[in-house]
């Protein structure tokens, strides 16, 4: 065997124990949730055994290292599983137990804005737990939620709190804690000092900015996108650049590079260069905090610059001792979708981010060939992954990013710069901040233009068969890729190509279907309506929680004028996209419950409605009104929320009774059972041809109302793969019962409903 092979074969090697490690630990999980596999393991490997001794084949040492590797890798997921599940502290959350625990917090707490207010989430790891009467010793993970007295805890933090144990969604987790009332914090160590001071001055030095920089610029330096709006991280998602909101290899390689610079300009040399970059690794780990994200990042980084200044095989080698290391540490990264599109993503640009690289340099600037070839490789070989997520492909994802590229380096220089010089000169810390914030605003530019494209992405099925074909073409797509990139007119066809199915709105042919008189959007989970009132008005009831998502099923339907816009009720699923319903409408009014809660959504309405001079009032009890062919009155709210009301902004929700082209809709908000039951008894004689299901088909329906409705179709504005659990199983037997079809946008996308030229009614969806 020549030098050349003997080498290829050891990087396949070491990068093979990467992939049994792996596999082993995927294994272990799998066994030790379904025991019955341990018996199919045992019979082929026992099958294994008597074939190789029965041929004479003795096992190659990297065989017999392969095997023990995966072995190891399986053994130790296996044993960590059952730790956690047979703990005390998940004991005591299978019976709902409160308990006083003492945990060892193991990130800064997150704050969520949920559908009923913020809400703190703190990953964190139980240490001393008292329940029942009984003290324990346990070391398992756990997820505190809570109000905004958790916002406070940072990493490495040692809390006592009190809450209810409930079980974990996740196995990875003993159990999810509702903390009461305030922690109580211990002294937090004092090496933190310098790492907290630079987080900080980070944030101190574009507190001036708009409340986007204000949240883009810590992001981009140490992972913290905490305020971040919502429009701005779904335009990131739709331009394929979430991956600058959290902590990855980019930033390390970053500052790094940037270290390693400054280190030669001041004459450090040959091991000083190491030392430097050492010493950079270690000071990005502890101001990001060592996480097990950012030690990933760290990793993962690191292994990227060592293939992209040895070469790829050399650097493939690397990623395969990573993952090798990281498993056995930690084998639980073998179900962490942010782990494989870590590996993905490196072992893309080092397997053909140099020949395509190379490929473009014959015709462009090595820079520019740069600055494409690595966001395509990440981009290619995390599109799966990345569409089993989220269900679509970006097609201006690498666009995107090379436009980005040039101020994501200096954003984020700038960035650390103006935290560590900020926590002792203010002065020098605002100005770089500054710099900073103007690299920032750049990447939002792009975001914002790049997500505003007639087609910035295409839905894909998350099916295995969707998946695996998407898999395969990617496959053959980087396999044919090198050839047409070394050739300038087969790449600027091909990217012109590209350019016309993203530029052009080519929509989907029929939609919107003629004689539509109401549109359930798909707005993820959520509410968002559009009842037809002209040519191109529409009344809109509700705008879902995207406002991307809800201003480009307005283009669609090709509504220009909105002179209603019903909010029935102020939890962010119904009224956080209202800035795109105003994005380029001419808007009247926007009518609203009298019930102001929860306080920060209703700030952010009257705030956007303020900015834009637009009119809002209440919706009245009986009221009655009307646009063009389009006539409503509101049936509820009516006097005080029920006593037995678990959620009050849901059971004061507007409810709206529409009536066009001789069909009646009842347009249902969050109503809760008991809230239904009083509609139902103020009006015995309710009745509607369709019924649009109140709070996302959930399971606290009021049997009695759809019952006496008679209505002949129920839509369910939902998402797909929500947390809540809906639409309810009961539920959709229960419509079914009475003779309704049930459409659903999580299924069906857009929901039309249609009145044909006969009178009849049917129902049309945007993707069938």
């Amino acid at each position: 065997m020549s030098v050349a092979a003997l080498r290829v074969s050891t990087d396949l090697r070491l990068t093979l124990l990467g992939v049994c490690a792996w596999a082993g630990a995927l294994l272990g999980l799998v066994v030790a949730l379904h025991p019955v596999w341990v018996l199919v393991l045992v019979g082929a490997g026992l099958a294994g055994g008597a074939i190789t001794l029965r041929r004479g084949v003795r096992p190659a040492p990297h065989h017999v290292a392969w095997l023990i590797v995966a072995l190891a890798a399986g053994l130790g997921s296996g044993v960590r599983l059952d730790q956690v599940r047979d703990s005390a502290v998940a004991a005591l959350a299978r019976s709902g137990a409160v308990a006083h625990l003492e945990c060892r917090v193991d990130a800064d707490a997150v704050v969520r804005v949920g559908t009923h207010g913020n809400f703190t989430m703190v990953k964190a790891t139980v240490m001393a737990m008292e329940g029942r009467g009984r003290r324990y010793r346990s070391e398992v993970p756990v997820l505190l939620i809570g109000n905004t007295a958790l916002a406070g805890l940072r990493y490495d933090d040692v809390v006592t709190v009190t809450g209810r144990l409930q079980r974990a969604a996740s196995w990875e987790l003993a159990a999810v804690v509702s903390v009461r009332g305030s922690p109580r914090v211990a002294t937090r160590s004092a090496w933190w000092a310098g790492p907290d001071g630079v987080r900080r001055a980070v944030r101190a030095s574009v507190a001036r900015r708009s409340p986007t920089l204000r949240a883009l610029v810590p992001a981009l330096v140490d992972g913290d996108d905490t305020g971040l709006p919502e429009t701005t991280v779904s335009d990131f998602r739709a331009a394929g650049l979430t991956h600058l909101l959290a902590v990855s290899g980019t930033n390390l390689s970053l500052m790094l590079g940037f270290g390693l610079l400054l280190a030669r300009v001041v004459g450090v040399r040959a091991r000083g260069q190491l030392v430097a970059g050492v010493v950079v690794i270690v000071g990005f780990v502890l101001v990001a905090r060592p996480e097990p994200s950012v030690l990933r990042a760290a990793v993962m980084g690191s292994v990227v610059l060592v293939g992209m200044s040895t070469g790829s095989r050399r650097g493939l080698r690397s990623l395969g001792a990573a993952v090798l290391v990281l498993i056995l540490l930690d084998p639980w990264l073998c179900v962490s979708l942010g782990f494989a599109l870590s590996v993905a993503a490196t072992a893309g640009i080092l397997w053909w981010g140099p020949p395509w690289r190379e490929a473009l340099r014959a015709w462009l600037p090595t820079p520019v060939a740069d600055a494409f070839a690595i966001p395509m490789a990440a981009q290619i070989a995390c599109l799966p992954l990345i569409t089993a997520i989220s269900g679509q492909v970006s097609l201006v994802a690498v666009l995107a990013n090379v436009l980005a590229a040039p101020a994501v380096g200096p954003a984020t220089v700038f960035g650390l710069a103006a935290g560590v010089l900020g926590s002792f000169w203010p002065w020098a810390g605002q100005a770089l901040g500054t710099a900073a914030a103007l690299c920032a605003w750049w990447i939002v530019q792009v975001a914002t233009w790049a997500a505003g494209l007639p087609n910035p992405v295409l839905g894909w099925s998350q099916s295995w068969l969707g998946i695996t074909g998407l898999t395969l073409a990617s496959l053959v797509v980087a396999r044919a890729l090198r050839p047409v990139l070394r050739h300038r007119t087969l790449s600027v066809g091909a990217a012109a190509g590209l350019a016309v199915v993203v530029l052009l709105p080519w929509g989907r042919p029929g939609w919107p279907p003629p004689g539509w008189v109401m549109v359930a959007c798909d707005v993820g989970q959520g509410d968002g309506l559009v009842l037809r009132a002209g040519s191109d008005s529409a009344v809109v009831v509700d705008v879902g929680p995207d406002p991307r998502l809800m201003d480009r099923c307005l283009d669609r339907l090709g509504v220009r004028a909105v002179p209603t816009v019903v909010l029935t009720h102020f939890h962010l699923d119904h009224v956080g996209g209202l800035a795109g319903v105003l994005a380029g409408r001419k808007v009247g009014e926007v009518v609203v419950t009298d019930l102001a809660a929860p306080a920060d959504q209703v700030d952010a309405v009257r705030a956007l409605c303020a900015q834009r001079h637009l009119p809002i009032r209440l919706g009245r009890y009986l009221e009655e009104d009307e646009v063009g062919e389009l006539r409503w009155q509101f049936l509820a709210p009516h006097g005080d929320t029920p006593a037995d009301s678990d959620s009050p902004p849901n059971d004061a929700s507007l409810v709206m009774l529409a009536s066009t082209r001789g069909v009646s809709l009842l347009m249902m908000g969050d109503e809760e059972g008991p809230s239904q039951a009083r509609l139902r008894r103020g009006f015995p004689d309710l009745h509607a041809d369709v019924l649009k299901v109140a709070h996302h088909g959930s399971s606290r329906q009021d049997p009695a109302l759809l019952a006496n409705l008679g209505a002949r179709l129920a839509v369910i504005s939902v998402g797909a793969d929500n947390d809540y659990g809906h639409p309810a199983a009961s539920t959709l037997s229960l419509l079914r019962q009475e003779g309704m079809t049930v459409t659903r946008t999580d299924q069906d996308g857009d929901v039309a409903v249609v009145v044909a030229t006969d009178g009849s009614l049917r129902v049309a969806t945007s993707t069938r």
